[in-house]
């Protein structure tokens, strides 16, 4: 089939919380980190609140306040050696996306992943679970801005050769309808991840989703 066949020729997919749900191994890392300098644990929800703007940002509203920067670099530092070796023992694909990939493929849609999850987590996650159903994925790096920021879109974008007017962006939280609206293309919520349907309504989602079939409708269109 070719792209025409489409509503949207590029989707460009958030990651945690939008293709995998991660939550449970970033709460194990999370609290390793915490526990590990001494620090008081956190709930799974706490954490699902915490998560979103990259792992710093997640370290940063976990440990306690007014601890030093120097407490708290060491802190993100465990965390990221934890997470690194831990970040598949609970992680999987959100049931029904491997299929919508498969099926936007078909279609002739280009696939970008785009994360504020550092980039070489990013790349290792999404070769293991998404090998053939994406075009180019992209993490938090030195070199690229982090979301809500677009330049982690723009340069998807530019590597899958999308132009804006035929591009969509997927995510589950208030960062992903900035981060597309900063980019200037359309915003795709969807309610399975890590905030609720209402919140990205109310934050101005061009488009809600509920379950993968109604993703797939959506860019299919």
């Amino acid at each position: 089939m070719n792209s025409h066949t489409c509503h949207f020729q590029t989707a460009i997919f958030d990651l945690d919380g939008t293709l995998l749900n991660t939550l449970e191994d970033l709460w194990y890392s999370t609290n390793y980190a915490l526990k590990d300098s001494g620090f008081p644990a956190r709930s799974l929800d706490e954490v699902r609140r915490f998560v979103g703007n990259g792992v710093a940002k997640l370290i940063e509203r976990a440990v306690p306040d007014n601890i030093s920067d120097e407490e708290m670099q060491r802190c993100l530092t465990t965390f990221r050696s934890h997470y690194s070796v831990h970040l598949t023992d609970h992680t999987g694909p959100y049931d029904g996306i491997p299929e919508v990939m498969k099926q936007l493929k078909e279609h002739g849609c280009r696939i970008g992943v785009v994360s504020n999850k550092f980039d070489a987590a990013v790349k290792a996650l999404c070769a293991d679970y998404f090998d053939g159903l994406y075009d180019t994925a992209i993490g938090e790096s030195p070199l690229t801005a982090k979301k809500p920021a677009p330049d982690s879109v723009f340069k998807a974008m530019e590597e899958l050769g999308a132009e804006r007017g035929t591009s969509v962006y997927i995510g589950d939280s208030e960062v992903d309808i900035e981060t597309a609206r900063n980019a200037g293309i359309p915003c795709i919520g969807v309610t399975w991840g890590f905030r609720d349907g209402e919140l990205l309504r109310e934050l101005g989602a061009d488009y809600v989703c509920d379950t993968p079939d109604q993703l797939l409708s959506v860019i299919l269109g």
